[in-house]
């Protein structure tokens, strides 16, 4: 739980563990941001891979890379069962939900099926921070734009909405990213909100944005919102820099 009691979420447009000197992957500045969020020494992280399917070579990476840190970490897999009996009572004791990234529109489906939208809406509301990159930072959203359905992107409007905003993710790395999400905005299929870079992330308290940070100096956030019928308007967020590893 966040110790001021607060919901959080974290959205990482891209970048959630990066390479060390042994040849490993350790957290990045914007996951060890999120283990700050919680307020803990220790924290208690369970991690979803739900968006690949709960691929085990991705599950195992993602341990050893935790292992690097003071967390105490589970992860609830959903293929090709649930490996936790009473989810909902495990995920309302951890200090952090942390979402992997995929295939969002994949993820979402498997998540209603299991009641995990009704569950982590109760988490987030009794503190619990939610944080995630790419599909994982999609998801807490109405929506934004996906390869989800194919290498061409597509709109994505069923996230779970636990933020009243759109979302973009690798925002600079795509180059169809940024005119889909301008072009879903302008339209009005999806409401004005945010996207981030690679290596930055957006922070938000309840569903208010708070800030943007990042451990890449030229990274940027965006806003984006309607600007009359058809198009929209973008204004860049600058982050605050986070210390590097």
């Amino acid at each position: 739980m966040s110790t001021d009691g607060q919901p959080h979420i974290l959205a990482i447009g891209g970048g959630d563990f990066v390479p060390d000197d042994r040849d490993g992957m350790i957290p990045s500045p914007l996951m060890r941001y999120a283990f700050d969020l919680t307020g803990q020494d220790r924290p208690r992280v369970c991690f979803l891979a739900t968006a690949t399917g709960d691929d085990q070579a991705r599950i195992g990476r993602a341990y050893a890379a935790f292992a690097r840190t003071d967390a105490e970490v589970s992860h609830l897999a959903l293929f090709p069962m649930p490996n936790i009996a009473d989810i909902r009572a495990h995920l309302l004791a951890q200090d952090l939900v942390y979402v992997f990234g995929g295939s969002v529109a994949n993820l979402l489906a498997v998540w209603r099926t299991h009641g995990l939208d009704e569950i982590l809406r109760e988490a987030w509301t009794a503190g619990v921070v939610l944080a995630g990159q790419s599909a994982g930072a999609l998801c807490w959203h109405v929506g934004g734009n996906t390869d989800s359905f194919g290498p061409q992107l597509q709109p994505t409007t069923d996230g779970l909405g636990f933020l009243p905003y759109s979302c973009g993710v690798h925002y600079d790395s795509d180059k169809q990213r940024r005119p889909l999400l301008q072009q879903l905005v302008g339209e009005g299929t999806l409401p004005g909100g945010y996207a981030a870079d690679e290596g930055v992330a957006l922070h938000y308290v309840g569903t208010e944005f708070v800030q943007a940070v990042s451990y890449v100096k030229t990274a940027g956030a965006y806003r984006v919102e309607p600007d009359g019928p058809g198009t929209a308007k973008e204004y860049r967020i600058d982050p605050r820099l986070l210390a590097s590893l």
